[in-house]
């Protein structure tokens, strides 16, 4: 029997035990048994902060697409509840597809309601209005029923250009502590997002009790991977297969296995993508490209002999709606095909300048620059919106004799009004519309992206120094040399490399200022990777730290083993360029080169027409009829050729230089996206550059084609 006395000591224990049990349960626990609620709280603020398009979606879905409801078929539901899982997004494939039917219906009703009304108040039938609407429609339906298949698609490229860096960080670590639990959580803490989200979820799960452990949840979580990179599974199931392996050496091979089966299996598929990616390319040039390039030198014509039934606006919507849409549907097409787990894995957010990138600062003066420009540009519209037509000169007036009384600008009075700009003038001046509209975008991506492009390359020239010193390191403190020494010595043996001055500001933060040697890199205010932000440095850093707690020897295998493995990394990123090398010159010279020369001969092309015809024209009225040999009489020509229904060149070279404009735009993206997956900061950059390239190519080759077909016109005419 238990006396009073122990009774009363074991109720007082139980209550605190309870107390203690309890104030523990109040905070969630970690695979590793440790009251830290981060993963969870980090995992919910990551989805809030860092994916606010998705959230845009997701609130549309859970609005219109809640109006009513719509069963999808089970071979959709499949498909569709697939990309929702992998883009992480909280919404139904009921939601999705009631969403795209609604919005189908709602853009052409109200394009329904907008036709009746224009043509109850003008009587005059908006049979294009009401095409576009269609079109429009259609293309709202797909975009909306697949933006969860976009969405997928840049998660998965943004999480697997970080395969590669994953499978290396748990190896990395398992290799001096086999632990799955603690390898997992090394990763979700150091591997930039969107993958490190995944594995924060994958404790998450276990926290929440969704999977007894975490081998379980992981291999769950793997199965969103099983058709689009086995060899990801594969690795994650070898890292497994080391824990019930008891012969050390036997285990460390199987680690390095790990390693290298990722790294061949993305090298094949790039290797498969590189050789399939070019026929959709060539395809995507003639019909994007060529093709509507080559049809605009016919527009001039076509134009006149239609009696103006084709018009600028409807060259317009041709060249900037309905074939900009057509391109980046075939450029999506190619994106969406690009296998994962090469790319780059930076994550922009994180870096300090980037404040910078989303300013608005550079818009404005990009805007200050451009603006006067444009205006300049729509001025001939504008003198003929206040009527200031009379205003025009004569070529001759200004010193052009050969092209005599035609004039600069040149409206002409039609049966409908005033038409035109017909003139050469007007035309070089509408070359300002292109120009400063490519300039805006030029200014603002350089002024956006110039830091972080230089913060960025600085951080990859150190990477590619960094295997070789860290080797060297590796050595140093295997010969039995402590880490807080090391530094110091290696720095000395770096001179005049940029990994010279990263070691020894560790060395002078642990030698002067006193820090250990965690403090000296790790420091938020003079830890030397403040300075230094990579995160391959900043993972392979903390390795040293953790492995130095297990012994000089662990370290320095760590640390060489490392410094192998990017070394076969930085050796497969270069293979995998050299494979894509041909697409992604190809596609450049396509969108920068070809196409921007091609349109500024075309622009030529119409302005000789045009002023051919003006000149014909101008005869005709100055000296009555008069039958030129061989050819008929001007009244037999202009009455086929009616220069006033023709489209004036102006709107053509507005519509044509937009239109180039367009095209680098979307193919850039998509050159960004074959070459290096899901990177903004990249694109924003490129942009700049092709923007620039190409715009300066086409206005030379246009004004060039404008100055000397114009004058050839006007050299061959004078005799007549």
């Amino acid at each position: 029997m238990i006396d009073e006395e122990t009774k009363k000591i074991i109720e007082k224990y139980e209550r605190k035990l309870g107390e203690r049990i309890e104030m523990d349960q109040s905070r969630p626990m970690n695979v590793a048994g440790n009251n830290d609620g981060g993963m969870t709280k980090e995992y919910s603020q990551f989805k809030q902060d860092m994916i606010p398009q998705i959230g845009k979606y997701e609130k549309w879905c859970k609005s219109l697409g809640n109006f009513i409801t719509i069963k999808v078929s089970p071979k959709d539901r499949e498909k569709i509840q697939k990309n929702i899982n992998i883009a992480h997004l909280d919404i139904t494939p009921s939601q999705v597809l009631s969403l795209a039917i609604i919005t189908l219906f709602l853009v052409f009703f109200t394009g329904i309601l907008i036709t009746m009304a224009v043509y109850i108040f003008t009587n005059a039938f908006p049979m294009l209005f009401l095409v576009l609407i269609i079109i429009a429609s259609l293309f709202i339906y797909y975009y909306s029923y697949s933006t969860p298949e976009r969405l997928a698609n840049k998660w998965r490229l943004k999480a697997s250009s970080q395969m590669v860096p994953c499978i290396l960080y748990m190896v990395a670590y398992m290799k001096h502590t086999s632990n799955l639990e603690r390898a997992v959580r090394f990763v979700a803490e150091n591997l930039e997002s969107p993958l490190n989200l995944d594995f924060k979820k994958v404790y998450w799960d276990v926290e929440t009790g969704k999977y007894p452990t975490i081998k379980e949840s992981l291999d769950a979580y793997l199965e969103i991977w099983r058709d689009y990179s086995i060899e990801f599974i594969e690795s994650i199931h070898l890292i497994e297969s080391s824990l019930y392996e008891p012969n050390e050496a036997e285990r460390v091979r199987i680690l390095e296995r790990a390693l290298q089966v990722i790294l061949d299996g993305v090298y094949e598929k790039m290797l498969k993508y590189s050789h399939t990616i070019r026929s959709p390319l060539t395809n995507l040039y003639m019909l994007g490209i060529v093709l509507p390039t080559l049809a605009l030198a016919l527009l001039p014509l076509a134009s006149t002999l239609l009696g103006g039934a084709i018009t600028w606006y409807h060259v317009i919507v041709l060249f900037n709606i309905v074939i900009p849409f057509f391109v980046y549907y075939l450029s999506t097409q190619i994106m969406l095909k690009r296998p994962g787990g090469h790319g780059e894995t930076q994550n922009l957010e994180q870096n300090p300048n980037y404040p910078q990138y989303k300013s608005k600062k550079p818009y404005v003066i990009a805007a200050i620059i451009t603006i006067p420009l444009l205006l300049i540009g729509l001025s001939p519209i504008i003198m003929k919106l206040v009527e200031l037509t009379t205003l025009d000169i004569t070529m001759k007036e200004l010193g052009i004799g050969i092209m005599g009384e035609m004039k600069f600008i040149d409206f002409k009075e039609g049966p409908t009004g005033t038409t035109g700009p017909f003139g050469v003038g007007a035309l070089l001046i509408s070359m300002l519309v292109p120009i400063s509209i490519a300039a805006f975008y030029s200014i603002s991506a350089k002024l956006r992206t110039k830091e972080l492009i230089k913060a960025r390359n600085e951080s990859n020239k150190l990477e590619d120094e960094y295997a070789s010193s860290l080797f060297q390191l590796g050595n140093r403190i295997g010969d039995g040399m402590p880490a807080e020494v090391a530094f110091g010595r290696i720095a000395d043996s770096l001179k005049g490399q940029t990994t010279e001055n990263f070691y020894r500001l560790i060395n002078t933060n642990i030698q002067q200022g006193g820090m250990s040697l965690e403090e000296a890199i790790f420091n938020k205010r003079r830890g030397a990777i403040v300075y230094y932000p990579s995160t391959l440095i900043a993972t392979s850093m903390k390795i040293l730290v953790e492995s130095v707690k297990k012994g000089l020897q662990v370290a320095a295998r760590s640390l060489m083993s490392i410094s192998e493995y990017v070394k076969n990394i930085h050796k497969i990123s270069e293979r995998l360029r050299d494979l894509l090398a041909e697409v992604v010159s190809d596609m450049k010279s396509n969108m920068t080169f070809l196409a921007p020369l091609l349109s500024g001969i075309v622009i030529g092309l119409a302005t000789m027409i045009t002023t051919i015809l003006g000149r014909l024209e101008l005869m005709f009225t100055l000296g009555g009829d008069q039958t030129i040999s061989g050819i008929g009489s001007l009244s037999s020509i202009l009455s086929i050729f009616e220069l006033k229904t023709m489209i004036p060149p102006y709107y053509l070279q507005v519509a044509i230089g937009i239109y180039i404009i367009q095209v680098i735009i979307i193919l850039t993206g998509a050159l960004v996206t074959v070459d290096s997956g899901e990177d903004r900061l990249k694109t924003t950059n490129e942009l700049g550059k092709n923007l620039k390239r190409g715009m300066i190519l086409y206005a030379i080759t246009a004004i060039i084609s404008i100055v000397a077909l114009t004058l050839l016109a006007s050299i061959a005419l004078k005799g007549i």
